[in-house]
């Protein structure tokens, strides 16, 4: 279907099949979505099969176009409802999500297995018009090719059905084991009932608790799983009943032990899920001729081989553990000593942790926090992205899922529209957790003429305005915001106009978090940080007395922090590449022994993260998972060329012509060239580890 023909009538009548602008997110009901698939669905089928035609010539303009064409659509108004099961889950909608979730996965897995589609695309390929094509057109061309054959394209015709079963299976067990997160968390609460509980507890997060219990009808306070209630209750609750309470209940969410403390039923299980997950991802690597899923997982990435993975994180975490093993003595000695806590557990880790950042660096977290109001953070941000890229963000008009939902535009210089963005601040019931970007509309040129700029959706899950004062951050939740706004700069900034690799599509997984943890150095500006706090009560800036204690603390467990990233890659890397699923041992089990041998803490015997582990196995992460440290080592080292602009003139990070240079070379190609060509056309070289271990205080005889 051509983009003009569902803006007519009666298409138009559903929402979901208008595509002249925005979203009308405040028209989108569950009733709508199975119609508006019939018209896409029926759309996008039938230009595959004129695209696959014998008579249709193997031509960049018969094949490729035509079918970009309809399946745009298609995937626009599926993102649409996506985005609504994530931020706005209700019953109607998640069983309307559910029922056409199959329909979607099987067209999908359809195109991938079309031999004669695949064939058009190999003609194409090998004809004298290969020649001709753009470089960009070159690449789409290639990454399809690949993701035929990933796609089970050469499988023999009696196999594609099982292959097709398979990932509609997979798809099924994702949006399975991502609701019984959802339901679990949503399903907890303790309250509070005595002021006994609440010593320690910031007043914020007091007033919070007790807001959320009078909406619910209740007296005293009621604390929840949503991160922005659980984790201040970790820091700071002097009540180790408590803690231990809402620990035990959040790191058994969707297990076998759930209802035994309080958060959920037993069909919330994801035990068998997530078991069933990896059989399936084996299967499908078994029959495309890989030796496991890791294999495939890798196919499009940057990195070569599961071992190639496995041995860079050996390596970091050889680099990282006697920095993890100072941080972990000096931990013990302090909770004994200074709290008493001879015995410390679990629950009592992130409070002891607080209270020696307080003693070692005289400020605590919820300090620091009373600087960051949402205005002058998001303020500060747009002054970061203004000045290094050259554009305006003003604040826009658009319906929205949700009266919180704000929304804004990006400007050239001269007011010409780039990108426009929703922003989705604040936690709350029936939103996912955690934070993300996803584009809702992707930069392409149009076939009547122009350009379609992007759309981006950035979702947090920050606590929200309490007791008439404006939302304040915590550093923490600052970082979050900048890295994900790093992944909608990569989207919004793009200037290729071929859909296949513009924006983020087509940047190989394990690079595609350059842009955004680069963007987190940032926070750590004392340029940047000058311009962005304002006491909430006073208005004052941060002292710089409080920045240089900050900053003195950037590195505070960075030894452990490392080791919890690589005890997390490694076992997602490890039950893709020799895990058997079937036998014995449970993937708890696994977790529990990577932990021991690469972790220095134990992990509570009850603990059940990986039922949780939403990004490999909800997420698309699986066998990724090691991207974010991969991709670290590229953003610190792209970091250190605006920290040897400022040096060489002895002026700011927030140096334009490095920023205009990371925005051409990085930002705006895309996926158009593999992401080692661009780092390497921004850095003038090969990306090294010596920038990722300065920052984070791991080189030789550094202390924390």
């Amino acid at each position: 279907m051509s983009s003009t023909s569902a803006n007519t009538r009666p298409d138009a009548d559903n929402p979901l099949l208008d595509f002249t602008d925005l979203p009308r997110f405040g028209e989108i009901r569950p009733e709508h979505v199975t119609p508006a698939l019939d018209v896409l669905l029926a759309n996008a089928t039938a230009a595959v099969e004129r695209a696959s035609a014998p008579a249709t010539p193997a031509s960049w303009a018969d094949v490729v176009e035509p079918v970009e064409r309809a399946t745009e659509p298609l995937s626009r108004a599926w993102g649409v409802i996506g985005h609504l099961n994530a931020v706005a889950d209700t019953p109607e909608l998640r069983a309307t999500y559910g029922e056409n979730l199959p329909r979607v996965t099987e067209f999908w897995s359809s195109v991938g297995q079309n031999l004669a589609l695949y064939e058009k695309y190999k003609a194409l390929n090998a004809s004298a018009d290969f020649a001709s094509l753009t470089g960009e057109r070159k690449k789409i061309l290639g990454n399809a090719l690949r993701d035929f054959r990933l796609s089970g394209a050469e499988l023999p015709e009696d196999q594609k059905p099982r292959f097709a079963e398979l990932q509609e299976r997979q798809a099924r067990l994702s949006k399975s084991f991502s609701d019984h997160v959802l339901d679990a968390t949503n399903a907890y609460a303790h309250i509070a009932t005595s002021e006994a509980e609440l010593a320690g507890l910031p007043e914020d997060v007091v007033e919070g608790a007790r807001e959320a219990a009078q909406r619910d009808g209740k007296e005293g306070w009621k604390f929840t799983l949503h991160f922005p209630s659980y984790f201040p209750v970790m820091q700071y609750s002097e009540n180790r009943a408590m803690r231990e309470t809402m620990y035990r209940a959040y790191s058994t969410r969707a297990s076998e032990l759930g209802a035994a403390y309080g958060n959920g039923k037993a069909e919330w299980d994801n035990t068998a899920v997530l078991a069933e997950e990896l059989k399936v991802r084996d299967e499908e690597a078994k029959m495309l001729g890989f030796r496991n899923f890791a294999e495939v997982s890798l196919a499009p990435k940057m990195a070569e081989s599961p071992q190639q993975v496995m041995a860079f994180l050996e390596d970091l975490a050889t680099r990282a553990r006697p920095h993890a093993e100072e941080d972990w003595k000096a931990l013990r000695a302090f909770a004994a000593s200074e709290l008493g806590l001879t015995d410390m557990q679990p629950w009592d880790m992130t409070f002891a942790a607080e209270r020696l950042r307080q003693k070692r660096y005289s400020f605590s977290e919820n300090e620091v926090k009373q600087y960051f109001p949402e205005e002058a953070v998001l303020k500060g941000l747009f002054k970061v992205t203004e000045t290094l890229f050259g554009v305006r963000i003003r604040r826009d008009e658009a319906t929205a899922w949700h009266p919180d939902v704000r929304f804004f535009r990006v400007e050239n210089q001269d007011g010409g529209l780039v990108a426009q963005f929703y922003l989705d601040l604040y936690a709350r019931e029936g939103k996912r957790g955690g934070a993300w970007m996803d584009d809702a509309r992707t930069r392409r040129r149009r076939a009547e003429g122009g350009v379609q700029t992007p759309v981006a959706y950035l979702t947090c899950n920050f606590s929200a305005p309490i007791g008439g004062k404006p939302a304040c951050f915590t550093h923490d939740e600052v970082i979050t915001l900048f890295h994900e706004f790093g992944h909608g700069l990569h989207h919004m900034l793009t200037r290729v106009d071929e859909l296949g690799v513009s924006g983020i599509n087509g940047v190989e997984w394990d690079a595609v978090e350059l842009p955004s943890q680069f963007m987190e150095n940032f926070c750590w500006e004392w340029d940047v940080l000058s311009d962005m706090t304002s006491h909430v009560e006073t208005a004052a800036p941060l002292p710089r007395p409080l920045y240089d204690k900050m900053l003195a603390a950037k590195n505070f467990q960075s030894g452990l922090g490392t080791l919890r990233q690589i005890v997390f890659s490694m076992f997602d890397m490890s039950l893709h590449v020799d895990f058997d699923a079937s036998g014995e041992k449970s993937a708890n089990d696994l977790a529990r022994e990577i932990n021991e041998r690469f972790h220095v803490i134990p992990q509570a015997s009850f603990s059940r993260w990986p039922n949780t582990f939403s990004h490999i196995f909800a997420g698309g992460y699986a066998a990724g998972y090691y991207s974010y440290k991969w991709a670290e080592v590229l953003s610190a080292d792209a970091y250190a060329a605006f920290e040897e602009a400022a040096q060489a003139t002895n002026g700011s990070v927030l140096d334009v012509a490095t920023g205009t240079r990371y925005r051409k070379e990085i930002l705006e190609v895309g996926g158009s060239r593999p992401a080692m060509e661009s780092f390497k056309a921004f850095r003038g070289r090969e990306p090294n580890i010596d920038a990722l271990l300065r920052h984070n205080g791991m080189t030789p005889g550094a202390t924390h």
